[in-house]
């Protein structure tokens, strides 16, 4: 595959003010994007954000690129990411964008692309944008230039599409539920969908103000929804990231659910109806546990490197429908085209209802194996992972943890960090093996 100069596992993200998150790159992307999607048909595009206070520079930049290449742009304003997918769809949009960084802090922020079916961009397109990239910028004649204009009933719309994907002859009434939305993207629309829903809502991270999106709430930090929950003796917890893509559970007892125990709830309600297609695809930072549970379920699982586009991929060329990550990404695709936060935890909540039991007896089938992951930052141009010392050093606890562990090393795709998992049966063991080769890892420096 060529390699990208540009486009990231989640498309093109950075700080605000550093290359290429800058005002003229931007524009030049949103030119460069006009260009290529110009030659396809309605040359309208959708653009939604979260809630950081670039969104506003960055979305002005990107209306300005498209006009230039003759496309129409059509503004959302805050929206999930999801949303922008499955409203990208049923505008018949040449594609939809996202101005959004998802988990990271409202400093960074990134640009998000996906089809006129509500995926993410193929490769070849991505490709052709990066060619684009390279060519001085020009404008359309003036008669040419492309329209803006606003969608006054986005949330509407969306709302009702997440309402949908809950059983007709279920309802929450009776439920208490705490929902953090990170003061992000999901801060209108998650309190709508549940309360509307018949459950009874308590809010929290609904107070954007464009600088506090994920800070110490959401995926990412869900201490004080946990605190939240036991205090309001609510039945359940639901954290939500930036862009509304991702969710984190919490039990009523204040205990955290994370994407691999969200999955296999869903994936066991699905056998229980009798309408499990395949599978399910996680990554190679799935818990083993997972993989124990569902096997005793036998239901077929299979891992892809982390990056929800990869999930994806396998989805479509095994024909299956559940896939995720244990960050919160779950992909339904018999509801959604891309992962939905909210979506996946009305499944949740529709076994919930369906069996009766808490959210902590739904996760009690699948034991989860002790995990440790360190993130290690670096910004350098070498590759620690492969040199000797850390080879050495993962081998040797690779051999002590045998069958029942694994040891991951990777690169993010989305931060300047370096991750080191370690996963075994005993907690302590992991913590002192992770700590042997993180240590590795820093002196490699």
């Amino acid at each position: 595959m060529t390699e990208r100069k540009y486009f990231g596992t989640d498309g093109v993200r950075g700080k605000v003010g550093q290359f290429p998150i800058t005002p003229d790159f931007i524009l030049k992307l949103g030119w460069a994007a006009g260009r290529v999607l110009s030659q396809q048909g309605t040359k309208k595009v959708l653009i939604g954000k979260d809630t950081r206070i670039s969104g506003y520079m960055l979305e002005s930049a990107l209306e300005a690129g498209l006009s230039a290449a003759g496309l129409q742009a059509a503004f959302t304003g805050p929206m999930p990411t999801p949303a922008i997918a499955y409203l990208t769809l049923t505008f018949r949009a040449e594609a939809g964008i996202v101005i959004s960084a998802s988990h990271n802090p409202y400093y960074d922020n990134g640009i998000k692309f996906f089809s006129a079916e509500g995926t993410k961009l193929p490769d070849h397109i991505e490709l052709a944008i990066e060619a684009e990239l390279e060519k001085p910028l020009t404008c359309v004649e003036s008669a040419e230039l492309g329209k803006a204009k606003r969608i006054v009933d986005a949330a509407g719309r969306y709302i009702e599409f997440c309402k949908g994907t809950f059983p007709s002859e279920m309802n929450l009434k009776g439920l208490k539920i705490v929902i953090d939305c990170a003061n992000g993207a999901t801060y209108h629309i998650a309190p709508s969908v549940f309360s509307e829903l018949g459950a009874d809502i308590v809010a929290m991270g609904v107070e954007p103000n464009g600088i506090n999106i994920n800070d110490k709430v959401g995926t990412t930090d869900i201490r004080a929804l946990q605190k939240l929950v036991v205090e309001e003796e609510a039945v359940l917890g639901i954290a939500f990231d930036g862009d509304g893509d991702r969710v984190i559970m919490v039990d009523h007892e204040g205990n955290k659910v994370d994407g691999d125990q969200i999955t296999y709830i869903i994936a066991r309600e699905s056998m229980r109806r009798g309408d499990l297609k395949g599978g399910i695809v996680g990554t190679i930072m799935t818990n083993m546990g997972m993989e124990v549970a569902l096997r005793k379920l036998g239901i077929p699982f299979t891992r892809v490197k982390v990056g929800d586009r990869y999930v994806m991929q396998k989805l479509i060329e095994n024909g299956w429908r559940i896939g995720a990550e244990n960050s919160g990404h779950v992909i339904l695709l018999d509801k959604v085209t891309t992962g939905d936060g909210i979506v996946a935890a009305l499944q949740v909540l529709a076994s919930v209802v369906g069996t009766g039991m808490s959210l902590k007896d739904l996760c009690d089938g699948m034991s989860m194996f002790p995990q440790v992951l360190e993130n290690i930052r670096y910004s350098g141009s070498g590759d620690p992972i492969s040199s000797d010392a850390v080879m050495i050093a993962t081998a040797a606890v690779e051999a002590k943890l045998g069958e029942n562990g694994r040891v991951l090393l990777r690169k993010s795709g989305t931060e300047p960090f370096i991750r080191v998992m370690v996963e075994g049966e005993n907690e302590e063991e992991v913590q002192g093996y992770a700590f042997e080769i993180v240590g590795a890892v820093k002196a490699s420096f």
